[in-house]
């Protein structure tokens, strides 16, 4: 598989990169994972992560997990945490290389003292609204009247800024470069500012702190990077990159080499909205199943196989586009129909009655736990008088092409007997609560000796031998592709349906005690015992994915 998808540009470059006479000839492929500690990793990092990591593994390397802790604001270490725990369920690990970009504050003080040095750093103390209004456009160039500064004046102020003797916004460190560059991000950008904020590792030491596009390329020339792998954004931001490995004194110079974002219709990957629906309560925390966030889609039933399968299958692009969510579901129906352990759950159960069968018999069968999977044996389940059946199972007056319970037709109960609809019984509402039928004690297994043909297979949960379970039918959180577009807040496309909870559901008594993952619940779907509220005395069941595959191959 990891041939297949990493036949693409980024393959190329290394490829070149590595060969007899290549930037990094003879040197290991050196690759890094760099999140922000500010929020739960979701799908889209999944694709950077398959990237970075499976880079490093297809050339034999090595890849750093690097917490991108430069903007104190609202990073966190249980963000720390759970990003760790992330990357380790798909699979991928780090050794000892892990690494904060707060180790390297000292060294990237140093880096802005050189620049000063050298002439191409300067303290200016233009306001951010000044500076904007001083960017200029492609007509005329940026201004700074403090451009042309002493260089001794801005290595005081630099210092004094450092030393806490200035508010915040008062000064920024900007790099000279430029200020009529058609590549805005060579205007002179600002490398540090002044923010007075608690750091999460180095509390109150700094109150200066550098920005990003200052802050990476320093933290991968440190860790000697062969290949900064990034988003697609990045790439007005190389040439400010490449500008920092040049005028610096570094230990190595990394190559920056930037592909498309993953995009997914129905949903939002902002960390931003993503906290919005947490923090204002739209959703049951960062691991809601209706979450795009990998805990959301872990705690929902999705496999570290499908998501690494769905990241390599869409490939490595140099363009953005939107992928559709029904195949990150494709990609986890193929891998539960080969391994998800089967099951008969009822989740809107009527009660099916067998009148001519002995009322103290109990039978047992065995039930085959994978079709595809012979190695993963039966298991035993009870059948008596009484068993539950789904509500839409019988129809009263069936449609044409029906060929479940009605009165007068025959179905086969899932490996035991082939029965008759004798009759029903409804509730002063109207509503079918009981349906009878007469068993064939002859077809046994399911089996017709004399070859009558039955068209109906119907699965059922015995009534002496079933837990009460809730079943959670989760559905897109937007309803419409594109939540992001449109005159709308993102909040008004949410989908009042998302989430159907069923209680009363019916399923075998096994499952209590089963330390199985993934189930196939038998003609319903794909589901996962919920990881956050059950319990062995409430049952709860996530739908993981329909088994009906929505997505259209073309």
């Amino acid at each position: 598989m990891a041939d297949e998808i990493f036949s693409n540009f980024i393959e190329d470059f290394v490829k070149e990169d590595i060969a007899e006479g290549g930037r990094v000839a003879g040197q290991q492929v050196h690759t890094r994972f760099p999140p922000e500690p500010n929020g739960y990793l979701h799908i889209g990092h999944a694709k950077a992560i398959c990237i970075d990591f499976g880079i490093a593994e297809k050339f034999n390397g090595i890849c750093n997990l690097r917490m991108d802790d430069t903007n104190p604001t609202k990073e966190d270490v249980e963000y720390v945490d759970a990003i760790k725990e992330d990357i380790k369920w798909l699979g991928f690990t780090w050794d000892d290389r892990f690494y904060f970009a707060s180790e390297y504050f000292d060294k990237m003080y140093e880096c802005a003292v050189e620049l000063i040095k050298k002439g191409l750093a300067y303290v200016c103390e233009l306001s951010p609204e000044e500076m904007r209004l001083n960017r200029g456009d492609l007509s005329h160039p940026a201004v700074s009247p403090y451009r042309d500064r002493p260089m001794e004046e801005s290595l005081d102020l630099f210092e004094r800024m450092k030393n806490g003797e200035f508010e915040d916004g008062k000064m920024t460190l900007r790099a000279k470069i430029d200020l009529n560059s058609g590549n805005f991000n060579m205007r002179d950008p600002v490398i540090y500012r002044i923010n007075r904020i608690r750091h999460h590792r180095t509390g109150d030491k700094w109150c200066i702190y550098p920005m990003y596009d200052f802050a990476h390329p320093i933290e991968d020339a440190m860790e000697c990077i062969t290949h900064s792998l990034c988003s697609l954004e990045f790439e007005d931001h190389r040439p400010l990159y490449d500008w920092v490995v040049n005028n610096v004194t570094l230990p190595s110079r990394p190559r920056q080499i930037e592909f498309a974002r993953l995009g997914i219709n129905n949903t939002v990957m902002s960390k931003r909205k993503l906290r919005k629906l947490v923090e204002e309560g739209y959703v049951d925390g960062w691991d809601d199943p209706r979450m795009p966030t990998l805990c959301g889609l872990r705690r929902r039933g999705y496999t570290p196989t499908s998501i690494r399968n769905f990241c390599e299958r869409i490939g490595v692009s140099k363009v953005n586009s939107i992928v559709e969510y029904s195949f990150l579901e494709h990609c986890l129906r193929e891998d539960l129909n080969d391994n998800a352990k089967r099951t008969m759950a009822v989740i809107n159960p009527i009660k099916l009655i067998l009148t001519n069968y002995p009322e103290d018999l109990t039978e047992e069968f065995e039930v085959e736990n994978n079709p595809n999977r012979p190695e993963d044996g039966t298991r035993t389940v009870t059948f008596s008088r009484e068993s539950y059946i789904e509500a839409d199972d019988f129809m009263e007056e069936p449609i044409k092409g029906y060929h479940r319970f009605y009165v007068g037709n025959e179905v086969r109960l899932k490996t035991t007997y082939v029965v008759k609809c004798t009759g029903f019984k409804k509730d002063e509402n109207g509503k079918v609560v009981e349906v009878y039928a007469e068993y064939d004690p002859e077809t046994r297994g399911g089996n017709t000796p004399d070859g009558r043909k039955v068209r109906g297979t119907v699965h059922w949960v015995d009534a002496k031998n079933c837990l009460d379970a809730e079943v959670r039918l989760y559905n897109n959180l937007f309803t419409v592709p594109d939540p992001d577009t449109g005159d709308k807040d993102f909040l008004d496309y949410l989908n009042d349906e998302s989430l159907v909870v069923i209680k009363n559901c019916k399923v075998e008594k096994s499952m209590r005690d089963d330390d199985v993952t993934s189930y196939q619940f038998m003609r319903l779907g794909y589901f996962c015992r919920d990881s956050k509220h059950s319990t062995p005395d409430h049952l709860v069941y996530n739908r993981s994915v329909s088994l009906k595959d929505g997505f259209k191959k073309k």
